[in-house]
């Protein structure tokens, strides 16, 4: 007994010290994490756990190449706008996009869908899930460290050198519009439509994006194939990233609508109920509780003001950056901790006031009157598909400050506003 006392005391003693050890260690060193595309972690003190993967003309790359991940670097502001599809989100990202020290990329979670999972529409599939949101997770976390190449494993057909022409809407990052990825336009070149960009610039080089990626000061990525701002609080607590969420909301009947018209096909059952005034037996409804479900439950957990969000988490309603756009733009900025650009506000300007240009009715276009659009859905909507969204979508309606409707006449009364005045402050 006396022997066995003692090993447990001499085992103990020898865990302290090792612990110890490891502890000074980890803090005596920075940790980094290589940018490159063999999913490589540089350990303690930037060595290296495999090769330098080559990079084409760029050579190989080694931890000692990219000082950026080191803990104690200069950190960059990445951005995160959590959105699903026709909720203004478009809008949102070229908010951040015209900024000049930004570096924007629109969707490059369409790639990981496409090539994973590529019939997912509203899956529930909990192995779908996962398997998509832990593809989503890595990706992110590559492409905030700049390491484009990562995700040629996603596009197809494989990029060929490192170079494509199949980047998911290419056109609605100017930074790879510009130089040095696109020779096409130069610094005068100020307000590129998507079209020309495509038209005119080559096929993307990853190695000039990764570049172009690595002088801006900041990254900004627009996704709307993440349910729930905690399915990415891994994302959110690593040490090497230094996030900031915005969660993007729209009035769900807003949202309805806006698919019906743009997802024709796919929303062809809500137009016959909408035009018939019947309710098709086999409506998919799904495609309208899920927005609703994923709302409240996103919307619950930051607004809850959880520790891992603080200071990491702001709600915006799309609502109340179309009505006084350049206001909430300022505000969020300011939760950003970035000066607001003057591109960012003759945007502002030349975005928000309508226009009867042919691009300014593009289903993913951002010129149009933004106030009398926030609220248009009310002439497109029937009453019984506005009572049916008000039911199922109730408590998201009312933690959201949506206001619901009881006749038709109060529907059609666009005097009336249903956006209730609610404020939304970040998470600090």
């Amino acid at each position: 007994m006396q022997c066995s006392w003692k090993a447990v005391i001499l085992l103990a003693l020898a865990s302290i010290a090792i612990q110890y050890t490891a502890i000074r260690t980890l803090t005596s060193k920075p940790f980094q994490l290589c940018p490159l595309a063999s999913r490589q972690n540089c350990g303690v003190g930037g060595q290296e756990t495999e090769p330098p993967f080559e990079r084409g003309a760029a050579g190989g790359g080694g931890c000692d190449d990219y000082p950026y991940f080191s803990i104690n670097a200069t950190r960059k502001t990445h951005i995160l706008v959590l959105a699903t599809t026709r909720s203004g989100s478009s809008f949102v990202g070229q908010l951040l996009n015209q900024h000049q020290e930004v570096f924007y990329l629109f969707e490059p979670l369409y790639h990981v869908q496409t090539t994973l999972i590529p019939r997912l529409s509203h899956s529930r599939n909990a192995a779908d899930r996962r398997v998509m949101l832990g593809a989503s997770r890595d990706l992110l976390r590559s492409l905030y460290g700049c390491d484009l190449y990562f995700l040629e494993s996603y596009i197809k057909p494989t990029p060929t050198n490192h170079t494509t022409d199949k980047l998911f809407r290419r056109g609605a990052s100017r930074a790879l519009c510009q130089q040095p990825v696109c020779d096409a336009f130069g610094p005068a070149d100020v307000n590129v439509e998507e079209g020309d960009c495509v038209k005119k610039c080559a096929a993307l080089n990853m190695t000039l994006a990764t570049e172009a990626c690595r002088e801006k000061r900041h990254v900004a990525i627009k996704i709307v194939r993440v349910p729930e701002i905690g399915d990415l609080r891994a994302l959110v607590e690593d040490p090497r990233l230094n996030i900031k969420v915005i969660q993007l909301v729209r009035d769900p009947r807003g949202i309805l609508s806006s698919r019906i018209e743009t997802f024709r096909d796919t929303y062809r059952l809500w137009r016959i109920w909408r035009a018939t005034g019947r309710r098709p037996y086999n409506l998919d409804l799904s495609q309208l509780t899920v927005v609703c479900e994923d709302f409240l439950s996103s919307a619950s957990t930051g607004l809850s003001h959880p520790y891992w969000l603080k200071g990491k988490y702001m709600l915006v309603r799309y609502e109340d950056l179309a009505r006084n756009p350049l206001l909430k733009t300022k505000e969020i900025y300011d939760y950003l901790g970035l000066p607001l650009d003057k591109n960012v506000e003759d945007w502002i300007h030349a975005n928000t006031r309508g226009s009867s240009e042919p691009s300014a009715k593009h289903k993913f276009g951002t010129v149009r009157d933004s106030a009398a659009n926030a609220e248009s859905w009310r002439l497109k909507l029937s009453y019984d598909m506005v009572e049916y969204t008000q039911t199922v979508c109730q408590k998201v309606l009312h933690q959201l400050g949506y206001k619901a409707v009881k006749s038709v006449e109060e529907l059609k009364n666009m005097s009336l506003s249903l956006v209730q005045d609610k404020t939304f402050v970040p998470v600090l």
